[in-house]
């Protein structure tokens, strides 16, 4: 699928993709953030996504593998270098998991080219608009 000249990829990563990246800074998601860092694709966000994001890395559960000086400048990071939308409104139910309906609605209106995801309630979606890779294909295919 190749891109006009000039529009770089526009992409949303699942708050799961980017928790994945600072957690594990050898894996795919991780290359997938240097790789946005680099300019290489758009980040796509909204405020319910960063609030997801950083509620998850504040858990209890995580604390011992992240510091919370680790996580604010990982949140700021996206809050500064990604395009922010617009909180998506009324999401169409399309996933399993009612709340992972706001990710596919925050892709189409931002006209974001693809979703990356290693949720098996996105992923299975094969009939969304923009199409829903794993982070290995999107990886790929950049």
């Amino acid at each position: 699928m190749a891109e006009p000249p000039g529009r770089a990829l526009r992409v949303v990563l699942d708050p799961g993709v980017l928790i994945s990246a600072l957690l594990s800074p050898r894996g795919t998601p991780a290359r997938l953030y240097l790789l946005w860092l680099g300019g290489e694709f758009e980040l796509v966000v909204c405020p319910h996504l960063i609030e997801e994001l950083e509620g998850v890395l504040r858990r209890s559960k995580l604390r011992g593998l992240v510091t919370p000086d680790e996580i604010g400048e990982f949140v700021d990071v996206i809050r500064r270098a990604a395009i922010t939308a617009e909180n998506p409104v009324d999401a169409e139910a399309v996933s399993r998991d009612p709340g992972d309906n706001y990710l596919v609605a925050l892709a189409q209106a931002a006209n974001a080219n693809h979703m990356v995801s290693g949720d098996k309630d996105l992923t299975s979606l094969r009939t969304v608009v923009p199409p829903v890779l794993s982070p290995a294909a999107f990886l790929d295919l950049l």
